[in-house]
């Protein structure tokens, strides 16, 4: 038993965050619409323009409700835990 209390346990807790489930969101409703999600997505990080994400299943007033700073954040986060 005492080896047991010397050994160190890793616990990793993933938890969505509300970037990352609205960038899912945003995404699906591109996608339904027939858009490129991806360019889209691109174009509004990049100009700030709302008029890149589709108004369908309310996705521009979602991606807006979050700084785009975050949106690229949870994108970078994303990328790199997939691709070490």
């Amino acid at each position: 038993m005492g080896e047991e209390l010397d050994r160190t346990m890793l616990f990793r807790f993933e938890q969505e965050t509300v970037s990352g489930r609205i960038l899912k969101q945003v995404f699906e409703a591109l996608e339904e619409k027939g858009y490129d999600p991806v360019s889209q997505i691109v174009g509004y990080l990049l100009s700030g323009d709302p008029t890149y994400i589709t108004s369908h299943r309310q996705a521009r007033s979602l991606v807006r409700s979050v700084e785009r700073s975050e949106l690229l954040e949870e994108l970078v986060k994303a990328y790199l835990v997939h691709n070490r």
